[in-house]
């Protein structure tokens, strides 16, 4: 899952080397957090989150096959 959202991210941005994902699990739910640099942040997010939201999707269509809770989180 963790190399999906790198993969997503990284075809997104302009600096693909400073997307950084991380995964930490709480109560059976994994939380994805990107990180990129700071001029590739709107490029992440899209108009009006559209790109965000697509993101969020995707990943929680994949987990779904999987029978796992995902959350993704962009700082």
């Amino acid at each position: 899952m963790k190399e999906l959202i790198e993969v997503i991210a990284k075809s997104l941005v302009k600096k693909p080397d400073q997307v950084n994902v991380t995964a930490t699990v709480n109560n059976n739910v994994t939380t994805y957090e990107i990180r990129v640099a700071p001029e590739d942040m709107g490029k992440i997010i899209g108009r009006q989150g559209r790109i965000a939201k697509a993101l969020r999707m995707v990943v929680k269509a994949a987990a779904t096959r999987e029978n796992k809770k995902v959350m993704v989180e962009i700082l």
